[in-house]
């Protein structure tokens, strides 16, 4: 029972771990055993669950092959302490679940964990509101939206709206922002990170993935910009970084053999005391590397892994969003995992595991936790932290395009706009918003919101009596011009027009006038030769 896929979500963590019940009591084989001189139907030893779990957890695309039977026992410890097994005593809880031929059995109901009743946020709202132009432009504030008003043009807007058209140019002023803000561009990369890795991972909502409240738009500006040429964060506050001691012990394993600064002698195990001081200081942490907060982030990722440009993408994102210490942190351990696992050089650290099974094993659960102990959280991280470790060099670069799209955001909002004075003010004051209609309605209102008030404009055109004949002449041709079927319904005829519109009156010629000649015509006769 490969069981199926859970993918990208609100509350996936949640999703798998009832998944994962569903499927180990409806395929887990039942049958009788005899323990103390009796028998118990419907049993199961220990080592039969963990074999039958361990191979659906392999199988099962959401977990995949990398799982451990290490990691298998864990979870059956879970199961027994959150009452989804029991022994054949009906005890829970306070047992451990034994790896042998201890018998067990599913109670009558196991109990699946519910989702969250909090409200939804509505209307995208999650999203932080993203700062506009508008925010910044050097105008009284208005405490109170004035109502909506209909947007009908009187013969004085309409002519300002074509004063180039008909040749008059009113006066124009440049509308400057005022200077953007620290806190202001922090909110910026905040708003967009979070529209960005909304898209990345293909949902509508962010609700029950990410709460934008525990998202702090200083710490990606610093993730971004405080950064040494090796990409690793620098910390202002160098009581956050990690004691000089642990990252000594860190660059002895990396650049093992050459890596022994402190020059302390070298004996027969030195390398495995310093692993363990390294996985000490880790596993002493109070919150895993990628936090609390972001648990949901994470393990959503952890549904496009198979698509490695999505999910390197989705990391990129979700990385800028830890607070800078634990960047940090987990940058120079992913480093220190990944070329600990190249070096051929360093000596088994482990009898019977692996080099690269023992140090996902050792960090994995550093890296990916979660507040509730009754999770998948072990067996998740696994699967994430190997992932990050094989592709380290580019997780914790900043995504290409979104920093070109915040840049140029930034670059538009301190650019300066002409606005002609008293130009469409009462159009760009009126606040905008969008309803579904029908065809019918749709129809009604493309003639009510564009004939109507140009009907009216043109009725106060005729009507206006301090506008010169001539220039009111001149201005009904202009409209005549730009909207010929308004015009011909109000004169189908040339009678309606001039009953309405004064002719133009006809210039009358002067008369020709003859002066009398003082002298007589003449014919012109030649009184001098111009022969040589």
């Amino acid at each position: 029972m490969e069981g199926k896929v859970i993918g990208p979500g609100p509350y996936r963590a949640t999703k798998l771990w009832n998944e994962t019940i569903k499927l180990f009591r409806g395929g887990m084989p039942l049958k009788r055993h005899w323990a103390h001189f009796r028998y118990y139907d419907w049993s199961f030893t220990g080592s039969e669950a963990v074999d039958y779990l361990h191979e659906l957890l392999r199988r099962n695309f959401n977990f995949g092959p990398e799982v451990t039977r290490y990691q298998t026992v864990q979870l059956l410890r879970k199961f027994l302490k959150a009452h989804v097994i029991e022994d054949i005593k009906g005890r829970h809880g306070t047992e451990d679940f034994e790896d042998n031929g201890h018998l067990y059995r599913f109670p009558t109901l196991s109990p699946l964990k519910s989702f969250p009743t909090r409200p939804l946020l509505r209307d995208s709202s999650d999203l932080p509101r993203l700062i506009r132009w508008d925010d910044y432009e050097e105008l009284p504030q208005r405490e109170n939206i004035a109502p909506v008003k209909s947007a009908v043009m009187t013969s004085d807007m309409w002519n300002k709206r074509h004063s180039v058209a008909i040749g008059d140019v009113h006066e124009c002023k440049l509308i400057r922002r005022k200077e953007i803000t620290a806190k202001q561009v922090d909110h910026i990369w905040k708003s967009m990170t979070i529209a960005h890795l909304q898209r990345v991972l293909g949902l509508k909502s962010l609700d029950g993935v990410l709460d934008p409240t525990h998202v702090n738009g200083k710490h990606i500006v610093h993730n971004v910009f405080s950064v040494n040429k090796t990409g690793i964060v620098i910390l202002e506050n160098k009581a956050e970084d990690m004691p000089y001691w642990v990252v000594s012990a860190m660059k002895c394993l990396a650049n093992w053999p050459n890596g022994n600064e402190s020059k302390q002698p070298v004996y027969p195990g030195f390398e495995r005391d310093v692993l363990k001081t390294v996985g000490d200081y880790f596993q002493r942490l109070k919150e895993p590397l990628l936090t609390f907060h972001l648990y949901e982030v994470f393990v959503n990722i952890l549904s496009l892994l198979h698509e490695q440009d999505v999910a390197t993408e989705a990391l990129q994102v979700s990385c800028l969003l830890l607070p800078p210490p634990n960047r940090r942190r987990l940058q120079l351990l992913l480093r220190l995992m990944a070329r600990v696992c190249q070096n051929p050089h360093l000596p088994p650290l482990n009898d019977t595991i692996a080099t690269r099974t023992l140090m996902v094993q050792m960090f994995s659960h550093c890296v990916l936790g979660s507040v509730d102990e009754m999770d998948l959280d072990e067996l998740l991280a696994t699967k994430l932290v190997t992932f990050m470790m094989e592709h380290h060099n580019t997780i914790f670069q900043v995504p290409s395009k979104l920093r070109c799209q915040v840049e140029e955001h930034l670059s538009h909002l301190k650019r300066v706009q002409i606005k002609y004075a008293g130009s469409d003010t009462d159009f760009s004051a009126s606040p905008a918003f969008c309803k579904q209609i029908s065809r019918v309605e749709s129809e009604e209102q493309k003639v009510i919101g564009t004939q109507t008030p140009l009907q009216e404009l043109l009725e106060g055109l005729i009507a206006d009596k301090e506008l010169p004949a001539k220039d009111k002449r001149k201005r009904l041709k202009q409209f005549q011009r730009s909207y010929p079927e308004v015009y011909h319904n109000r004169f189908p005829t040339e009678e309606s027009k001039a009953a309405v519109i004064p002719e133009k009156a006809p210039r009358l010629k002067p008369p020709l006038m003859f002066f009398n000649l003082k002298k007589s015509f003449q014919p012109f006769q030649r009184s001098w030769s111009f022969r040589a």
